[in-house]
């Protein structure tokens, strides 16, 4: 059980998205396709693997993401999106937008997703149907 500071459903969110790593994880999975501890500890952010550790546990607790046992290696876990994690696709590409719109100029290495407010229903579509492609794929 989760335990929420409030009935606020920004504060409420942020009970499980709202820590430093927990969306760069959902991010990794749903646009890198990463799904293996090995996988997603190889951050550009260089995560600490107990933080990584922490943070897998708390959404898969949170129902953001299932832990099963790959297929063809029975001791390898594989971590994969559930629909209520997929279903933070418009939160990620959002930021991406405002990101590109408000930060470009305190960093101007920022990356372009090319997510643009005229394509972000289609890339968000696009990005969670590819999604559940690989991962259909992957069990």
């Amino acid at each position: 059980m989760i335990d929420f500071r409030s009935n606020c459903p920004i504060c409420s969110t942020l009970d499980i998205i709202g820590d430093k790593w927990s969306l760069i994880v959902v991010r990794d999975m749903l646009i890198k396709y990463k799904s293996t501890f090995k996988e997603l500890i190889d951050f550009d952010e260089k995560i600490a693997t107990n933080i990584l550790s922490t943070r897998l546990k708390w959404l898969e607790k949170a129902g953001v993401l299932t832990k099963q046992k790959l297929p063809e290696n029975k001791k390898m876990n594989i971590y994969l999106l559930t629909e209520r994690g997929i279903a933070l696709t418009p939160l990620i590409v959002e930021t991406i937008i405002w990101s590109d719109e408000n930060l470009k100029s305190l960093n101007p290495e920022i990356k372009n997703f090319n997510v643009t407010v005229d394509n972000k229903q289609e890339m968000t579509k696009l990005i969670q149907s590819e999604y559940r492609k690989f991962a259909e794929n992957r069990v």
